[in-house]
């Protein structure tokens, strides 16, 4: 549990602080350390499970997209503010650097592994927000259908 813990405030730390560095508003950077935490954690948490990168990721991401969706219509602010600095922890930095190096020392057969782990998770990421910008688009027709029918919220 202290592990856990520990994995999702290093994260949101991680998070605020580049959302720092590219100058998102003070009153968003608390929220989006949150939503980089909680993605990140879930991030972990499935890889521990041996689910796989792709799915890890996917699942993670979407969390960011859903969250960062919610906490532009609350706090009146635009999405991006809070999907940049979500989405930190799960970049898959480390992959490509490996690959890159492994390309430079000749071994291609480990270069072509950290470059498909690469494409995977860049891949999930995109996806993952697809799939976030659907459930929000499903949610409000459903929302706007039943409002409709039915004369209340």
């Amino acid at each position: 549990m202290l592990k856990i813990l520990l994995e999702f405030l290093l994260s949101g730390i991680a998070t605020a602080g580049f959302g720092i560095i590219i100058n998102i508003p003070h009153r968003a950077l608390f929220t989006a350390g949150c939503i980089g935490g909680v993605s990140w954690t879930i991030y972990w948490g499935m890889l521990q499970a041996h689910l796989g990168l792709a799915l890890s990721s996917l699942t993670a991401t979407t969390v960011i997209g859903v969250l960062s969706l919610v906490a532009a219509r609350r706090m009146k602010m635009p999405m991006i503010i809070f999907n940049i600095p979500g989405i930190v922890p799960l970049v898959p930095g480390g992959q490509a650097y490996q690959m890159v190096r492994n390309l430079a020392l000749g071994h291609n057969d480990a270069a072509i592994r950290f470059m498909m782990q690469v494409g995977e998770i860049a891949g999930s990421i995109a996806i993952g927000f697809l799939i976030a910008e659907l459930v929000d688009r499903l949610w409000f027709r459903m929302k706007s259908n039943s409002f409709k029918t039915t004369g209340k919220l």
